[in-house]
């Protein structure tokens, strides 16, 4: 029997704003969409923040045997620049500026995303779908929208008619706004625009005669809006109506609620039962910005080249950081959190590590095993809580020194199921790759090293310089170099 009929999740559903038991619409599966990243530049941390926060989710759900279709688009054209109707698409934008095609722009960062995705041990999506492998979709979507009476053609765009929506619907369910409140404090047009009102949205923009990536369309030559590809391939690939919708607490409005609109607009169904959204992460207490010098990117922070962090912090470091804080909180990073992270890490990897070599006995005190796997269970069931699942691991890192020290005792049973279990929410869960042996061996590597600086040091006290050069190009031919200075011999790695 499969682990989901045991074990039921209170997930968090944005859309009712309250913790809600996780039933999916057909029984052991789950379809799930993320919004993916605009491929234009570099990906941002805090993207990888959210995207984390769905891989976890989805490592979860596969644990408990459920089969998970987990979709995550690529934006590949249309976003304009600030999320608006008018202005630059952002990959056009950045294509022209460095006189390439737009789809160099694409494969480049789409390739830097995988990358980064990879270095953080991100499973790979289901499905991931390009917003230009899908324009006829998109096409039929704004067709249908239009033949339904909620949009409208002007000079070859197509706008979605938000008022006329809101006559028979509700615009503002998922982000709790009012079509009302967002009138009062929206300015009027100023007669440049095509649309009716300044809440509508573009559905398909006409091209001017510079921008360079545009289809053919029965209203013009252009490109479709940014909202309108994850209505397309969110149900072309889970149907019209599926379990979860995920993405960053940003997009909540206007791009999630628009997709809302647009799928009961075309279908005349709510696509989507549970809303789920990622919080942002903060740097140092203040938000992540280009512009102001607070700001990161994934390379540095695991590089160690930057002047915010005083070194280099392992991936799986930085996974565990991120898993300290509920998915749905803020996350501020900071140096002194990553290093507490970092101690943190090793210890749980270095327990994890001993179970192989503990003792057994024939009875167990003061813990039990059973009951600390259901707790853990229980904290990933109350909405995916990792920094609880956490601290229930380290309770069992706890009794795994009590066990080595011996002043604790297990029977075999219980260790196997310690194991196990350790095991299944460690790597399977929260995603952590164990770099204990990775370090071992480096300590090693060191010492090893230290050994034959020492030799080469008293073979030129000895004035035997041809040892001493054999043993400094023998370690250059194997990608060691030594560095002599007044302090002493220190060595780097190629």
């Amino acid at each position: 029997m499969s682990l989901y009929n045991t074990h039921h999740i209170k997930l968090y559903n944005t859309l009712s704003g309250e913790k809600e038991i996780f039933q999916p619409i057909t029984d052991g599966y789950v379809g799930m969409y993320v919004c993916g990243p605009t491929v234009y530049s570099n990906v941002h941390l805090g993207n990888v923040r959210t995207f984390m926060s769905f891989d976890m989710i989805f490592r979860y759900l596969k644990h408990l045997g459920y089969k998970v279709r987990y979709v995550r688009n690529i934006t590949d054209a249309g976003h304009l620049e600030n999320d608006a109707d008018v202005g630059e698409d952002k990959i056009t934008k950045k294509a022209r500026l460095e006189a390439i095609e737009p789809m160099e722009i694409v494969q480049r960062y789409t390739v830097d995303f995988h990358n980064v995705l990879n270095t953080f041990n991100f499973l790979p999506p289901s499905i991931e779908p390009t917003a230009t492998g899908h324009i006829i979709e998109q096409i039929e979507l704004i067709q249908s929208i239009i033949d339904n009476g909620f949009a409208y053609v002007v000079n070859g765009s197509v706008y979605f008619d938000v008022h006329k929506y809101n006559i028979s619907n509700e615009y503002g369910i998922l982000s709790k706004r009012k079509l009302e409140d967002l009138i009062h404090n929206t300015r009027a047009l100023d007669g440049q625009s095509d649309k009716r009102n300044p809440q509508d949205f573009a559905l398909w923009k006409k091209a001017e005669p510079t921008h360079i990536m545009r289809w053919p369309s029965p209203w013009s030559d252009g490109f479709p809006g940014w909202h309108l590809e994850c209505t397309a391939m969110s149900t072309k690939y889970l149907g019209d109506f599926f379990d979860i919708h995920g993405g960053g607490m940003d997009l909540k409005f206007p791009h999630h609620e628009c997709e809302i609109a647009q799928n009961q607009a075309s279908k005349g169904q709510a696509p989507v039962k549970y809303w789920m959204h990622a919080n942002m992460l903060e740097l140092n207490g203040a938000r992540m910005s280009k512009s102001t010098g607070n700001y990161i990117n994934p390379a540095e922070l695991l590089s160690g080249d930057n002047d915010i962090m005083s070194k280099a912090y392992n991936p799986s470091v930085i996974r565990f950081f991120m898993m300290q804080a509920s998915y749905r909180s803020v996350l501020d990073l900071t140096d002194d959190g990553l290093a507490a992270a970092e101690k943190g890490f090793h210890r749980l990897m270095d327990a994890y590590s001993l179970i192989e070599h503990l003792k057994t006995a024939s009875t167990t005190t003061l813990f039990n095993v059973s009951d600390w796997k259901q707790k853990c269970y229980e904290a990933m069931n109350d909405d995916f809580n990792t920094p609880i699942l956490i601290a229930k691991l380290f309770e069992a890192v706890k009794f795994i020194n009590q066990i080595k020290d011996g002043s604790a005792s297990i029977t075999p049973e219980d260790l196997a199921l310690l194991k196990d279990t350790m095991s299944s929410f460690v790597f399977d869960v929260l995603g952590l790759v164990n770099i204990s042996k990775e370090r071992t061996d480096n300590n090693k590597l060191t010492s090893a090293v230290e050994i034959l600086i020492n030799l080469r040091k008293e073979a030129r006290l000895n004035k035997d310089f041809a040892l001493s050069d054999k043993i400094r190009d023998e370690l250059a031919e194997a990608g060691i170099q030594l560095k002599d200075s007044r302090e002493g011999t220190t060595f780097t790695t190629n």
